[in-house]
């Protein structure tokens, strides 16, 4: 069995819930491309988002955070005329200018998964709300830096999606009392 949110019907979603969701993750080129598919699901639906991963990775230069931060207007102009990704102004806006905070804490802590782990400690939480302490705390802190389109809800799922919160359902073949 697995989590009820799963939908049975697409194998994109059976595969990401089976493969990737809830799996702790610390490669910094992963976590920056679920950070920016996190924010784009924001408003939306997980499965809008996901069923055109692909084609935001063609469109987001397979999400190299440097030519990310390095996006101009002739490349939000792209973005925008791009009927393949969700085409929202302020979010390819934030986007370019989270790359750019990204870098800068990846400097500063050596690696973005770091600088989550000083929220998150050691301890991979078990939760099943939307949001908690550690995602208010995170996303109180990506805003102070600079970050946008980032609120506790999304910081939540995002968290949940890099496996530093545990949310499988007790009923789901992936679930492990941690």
């Amino acid at each position: 069995m697995r989590c009820k949110w799963c939908k049975l019907n697409n194998p994109l979603y059976i595969k990401y819930h089976d493969e990737e969701w809830g799996v702790l993750q610390s490669d910094d080129h992963y976590l920056f491309e679920m950070l920016i598919l996190e924010m784009f699901a924001s408003g939306l639906s997980w499965e809008c988002v996901l069923n055109k991963r692909e084609a935001f990775r063609k469109a987001y230069d397979d999400f190299d955070v440097k030519m990310v931060s390095e996006y101009d207007e002739n490349k939000i102009n792209e973005l925008l005329a791009d009927s393949s990704i969700i085409r929202n102004r302020r979010k390819i806006a934030a986007s370019i200018s989270n790359a750019r905070v990204f870098i800068k804490i990846q400097k500063e802590y050596g690696c973005f998964y770091d600088y989550l782990r000083t929220f998150v400690k050691d301890v991979i939480y078990e939760n099943d709300k939307t949001t908690s302490e550690i995602s208010d705390e995170l996303s109180n802190d990506l805003k102070r830096r600079g970050m946008r389109s980032l609120g506790s809800i999304t910081v939540y799922s995002y968290l949940q999606a890099v496996g530093l919160i545990n949310s499988h359902e007790k009923d789901c073949f992936l679930y492990k009392k941690r």
